[in-house]
């Protein structure tokens, strides 16, 4: 059975949370267990707490979610730039699975809520790489 850390951001929690429930049913779906999930104040907090997770031995790979829309400047895409680089950096040193279910950068909250389905495929995507990396 594969263990699951999920991080969820708290920033467009109308759009995170529904994400981060996609993420458990899918979880579910697949006889995965969210072990822990640890709750942080945006994306960009993320990495972080990835990294907290991915270091312990419970905790197979790492599911993060959050939603980054768009606003009057480009601030969305350097926080979504920053985010996936440095939880990529987070998934190579500590050599454990941590996908980007990070909707954004240039989307409208609207836009945003359409894609609450990339907390499930977040979920998905950690347990497929735990299942081929092992």
């Amino acid at each position: 059975m594969v263990s699951l850390g999920l991080v969820v951001a708290r920033f467009n929690d109308s759009v995170t949370e529904p994400m981060a429930e996609a993420a458990r049913e899918a979880a579910a779906e697949r006889d995965a267990v969210v072990v822990d999930e640890l709750s942080v104040p945006g994306a960009y907090d993320s990495p972080l707490a990835a990294d907290r997770l991915a270091r312990r031995e419970d905790v197979d790979a790492v599911a993060v979610v959050g939603a980054i829309v768009t606003g009057d400047t480009d601030h969305d895409r350097v926080i979504a730039n920053a985010t996936a680089e440095k939880l990529t950096q987070v998934s190579l040193d500590r050599d454990t699975p941590v996908t980007f279910g990070v909707s954004g950068p240039g989307m409208s909250g609207a836009e945003a809520r359409e894609r609450v389905d990339k907390g499930a495929e977040a979920a998905v995507a950690a347990i497929d790489l735990v299942e081929e990396l092992q």
